[in-house]
């Protein structure tokens, strides 16, 4: 087990400033590109504003109010939210399925969850993946969206060159400014030049606020669990959760993952009657929660990000307009620049030791691949293939992981 490290009287002075722009961005991150993605299924799948407005609002207030919970309970931080892959899961499952069906195939998915947390069996199967082929992955997550700080010139050059000069800066003089995340700064300077560019993206219109929580009689039918509900559970457990995890031990932490699976599995029961997908240890915010700050008080930013997120599903209308008005450069190069340790940490997990070479390369590549498999994501191929690639050649490797599984004989 990790030993988390200890906070020194010197880290108090700027915990709180790391934590509010941790857990802020962590949010913007989590409430922008995801939201994208999920209003561009419910657009093609016909889905009514109302609806989508209601599973918003339960999935963002049952991830907020665990991640509030969690953070505060375990002191570490712990952000959950939404599956994306399950809402991409969704799209072309709804072309052939009512919605009614696909509530149901998520209701099931939240039994099968909740069963793997109180078990243990997600924890026991994972833990004989070994976290270089898990950072591997994650890395190769990780690395399209520090891609995009150098593609948003494409777009927004003047945008993104502000963004980057200005977080270079404050992270040359970080010594000298105690207590300035570099990512505030980079905000700060957005902000600036998108209100100078076009001031009118900063607006909200002031109809239709609140959220207003609409059930979905569920339909269980023999079709939708086998097409939503195996591949959902895989990518809450061998990809979302597993990224979660993985960058919370890298940080330091010790997750509790039967706990936190056992919470997925329930907080997608709660959600799943409004028409949510299934709830997941996230691997990007928990990521941006560990990217700086010191180590006994990044709680806070758990709670931050919980707090903004659940005022979000709240205020579900106004909160995704505001959201997806802003440049979706904007929260690119915000996003990138907030994973940049973490990506440098992952790669030096991956790649760092003398073990698990190739199967971590392996992982890494058919993860970035991004090909899908019997509607399955690229991670979960990548951390299969690594696997498999690292039973055949890298035995050595293999046989001590089991011996070190076992422990001592007796």
């Amino acid at each position: 087990m990790t030993t988390a490290p200890t906070a020194t009287t010197n880290d108090a002075t700027p915990w709180r400033s790391h934590a509010l722009v941790n857990g802020t961005v962590a949010w913007l991150f989590a409430v922008t590109g995801p939201i994208a993605v999920l209003l561009s299924v419910a657009i093609s799948t016909g889905l009514d504003g109302a609806t989508v407005n209601s599973l918003i609002l339960a999935s963002h207030v049952v991830g907020g109010g665990l991640s509030i919970w969690f953070s505060v309970r375990h002191r570490q931080p712990l952000g959950l939210a939404w599956t994306i892959p399950g809402a991409v899961l969704l799209g072309p499952a709804l072309a052939h399925l009512s919605f009614s069906e696909a509530v149901g195939a998520f209701l099931v998915t939240g039994l099968l969850l909740t069963l793997l947390g109180v078990t243990g069996w997600a924890r026991a199967a994972m833990s004989f993946v070994p976290l270089p082929l898990v950072m591997a992955m994650v890395a190769a997550i990780f690395l399209p969206f520090v891609l995009d700080v150098v593609t948003a010139f494409r777009g927004e050059a003047a945008l993104a060159a502000a963004m980057i000069v200005t977080f270079l800066l404050a992270t040359a003089l970080a010594r000298r400014v105690r207590g300035v995340p570099p990512v505030l700064v980079a905000l700060v300077a957005g902000v600036a030049v998108v209100a100078v560019v076009d001031p009118t993206l900063l607006r909200v219109g002031a109809d239709g606020l609140l959220a207003t929580p609409r059930l979905v009689r569920p339909t269980f039918s023999t079709q939708a669990m086998l097409e939503l509900v195996v591949p959902m559970a895989l990518t809450v457990v061998a990809i979302q959760n597993a990224q979660g995890f993985a960058i919370l031990h890298q940080a330091g932490y010790a997750p509790p993952e039967d706990r936190l699976t056992t919470a997925c599995g329930l907080g997608s029961l709660v959600s799943a009657p409004f028409g949510a997908v299934s709830t997941c240890v996230t691997g990007p915010v928990n990521a941006i929660l560990n990217a700086s700050g010191p180590h006994a008080m990044r709680w806070v930013g758990g709670v931050v990000f919980g707090i903004l997120l659940a005022l979000f599903g709240l205020f579900a209308p106004a909160a995704t307009e505001l959201a997806l008005s802003l440049p979706r450069e904007f929260i690119a190069v915000l996003g990138g620049l907030a994973l940049l340790p973490v990506l440098t940490a992952s790669f030096r997990a991956a790649f760092g030791g003398a073990r698990w070479q190739l199967g971590s390369l392996t992982t890494f590549v058919v993860t970035l691949s991004g090909v899908t498999i019997l509607r399955i994501s690229a991670a979960f191929w990548g951390l299969l293939l690594g696997m498999a690639v690292s039973w055949i050649v890298e035995r050595d490797d293999v046989r001590a992981l089991l011996a070190e599984r076992r422990g001592p004989s007796s």
